[in-house]
């Protein structure tokens, strides 16, 4: 009797967020599906099926390789970067296992933390007003005062897509900062102190103790960071120019779906590109969680 009704009650506790996520969650991505292989262009009652045309005409595309060779760019420069400073600042903000942290960790990890806090957004048009050219730059303002090259940071097609991922290393940061450095605080610090004993130190504490034990946080930051630079459609679409420029130099997958669809209206071909990338996010995810998948580790001292 006990048994089923706990199971009655796990099942009407979970009832209505099952169905809000099926209807918001679930609904969206089956129809995106079944528009995709039709060529719809989201006014006719009855669109065109063209079964995997859409398809075969990514695969030709050339916007679409260009698109995704940027999300290649950001999908290796945003998690790479991001979790290695984000562990740098943890590991001093919590003195390496050496205690509580820091003084001011605390302070630190809210100043860290604050651009999370931003919209998206918010964030590109702040970064516009820091990076646009000429004077009203807050970068390029001192160096036109000095007579200095003014830097295209947004302008320049071999500089732009590196200043999207800039932005985006500089706007995720803070939350794995402080990720990272909760994962570190629940670390034990008697395993710090055996490891000391064993002649651990410096460079070899951290990646024989702390980097296995705080691992499954690493693995979750790769995975959202990877997902995080698959989208990057707001931060591309307010602060580029042309919603992708210059001259198409930060174009991603995201930003094409929705000029696809509502600039151009062929919503059926915009779907076969959500789709795709649908499949691309969630191939990387799961290749991620395999090859990173390590057994539980516990620390080995000595040389």
């Amino acid at each position: 009797m006990f048994r089923q009704g706990r199971r009655g009650f796990v099942f009407a506790f979970l009832a209505a967020p099952v169905l809000l996520y099926t209807v918001y969650v679930v609904s969206p991505y089956l129809q995106a599906f079944r528009i995709a292989v039709t060529d719809w262009h989201g006014v006719s009652t009855e669109p065109r099926f063209v079964g995997l045309a859409n398809f075969a005409r990514l695969l030709g595309d050339e916007t679409f390789w260009t698109a995704l060779a940027h999300n290649g760019v950001l999908l290796v420069v945003v998690p790479v970067v991001t979790i290695a400073i984000g562990l740098l600042f943890a590991h001093l903000l919590t003195s390496g296992g050496r205690g509580s942290g820091v003084a001011g960790s605390r302070f630190y990890r809210v100043v860290l933390f604050l651009p999370q806090v931003l919209a998206v957004a918010v964030v590109a048009v702040l970064f516009q007003s820091v990076l646009k050219p000429g004077r009203g730059g807050l970068v390029n303002g001192p160096l036109t005062a000095l007579g200095l090259t003014p830097v295209g940071f947004l302008t320049d097609p071999r500089l732009a897509l590196w200043t999207v991922a800039g932005v985006l290393v500089w706007q995720s940061t803070g939350f794995y900062v402080v990720l990272f450095s909760a994962a570190m605080a629940s670390i034990p610090p008697e395993l710090y102190e055996a490891a000391r004993l064993d002649g651990a130190s410096g460079p070899r504490l951290f990646f024989r103790v702390t980097l296995p034990l705080i691992w499954d946080s690493i693995q979750v930051a790769w995975v959202y960071l990877g997902i995080a630079a698959f989208d990057a459609f707001t931060l591309v679409w307010v602060l580029t120019a042309d919603h992708g420029g210059p001259d198409r130099a930060t174009i991603v997958l995201a930003t094409e779906v929705y000029r696809n669809a509502f600039v151009y209206s062929k919503f059926g071909y915009a779907s076969a590109l959500g789709v795709a990338l649908f499949f691309l996010t969630t191939t990387f995810a799961v290749l991620v969680l395999r090859f990173t998948r390590r057994e539980d580790t516990e620390y080995r001292g000595g040389a």
